[in-house]
């Protein structure tokens, strides 16, 4: 609230009014979250955005959160799609 500080609000605030233009302009209407790290709306997101990353998923040091999801991820899908292309 103080002023010296209204250039740093409004740098904070633009990446959410332009995204609200732009949700504007779309049929259908695209979902947007808006959420804080660590919390359950980023744990959603991130579940959604990269499901690969599971809890039977082995990180091996590379510093990336566990996300518990039921969504799976491409590899699987590809591979499993790929098998049922063979076997007709």
């Amino acid at each position: 609230e103080q002023e010296e500080h209204a250039s740093f609000r409004a740098l904070l605030e633009a990446p959410q009014s332009d995204a609200q233009l732009i949700m504007d302009s779309r049929f259908p209407v695209p979902r947007y979250i808006v959420c804080d790290q660590h919390k359950s709306e980023a744990r959603f997101l991130m579940a959604k955005l990269n499901p690969s990353v599971t809890h039977n998923s082995d990180l091996g040091g590379s510093g990336g959160a566990q996300v518990n999801t039921d969504d799976v991820s491409l590899r699987v899908f590809m591979e499993h799609l790929m098998k049922l292309s063979v076997q007709i």
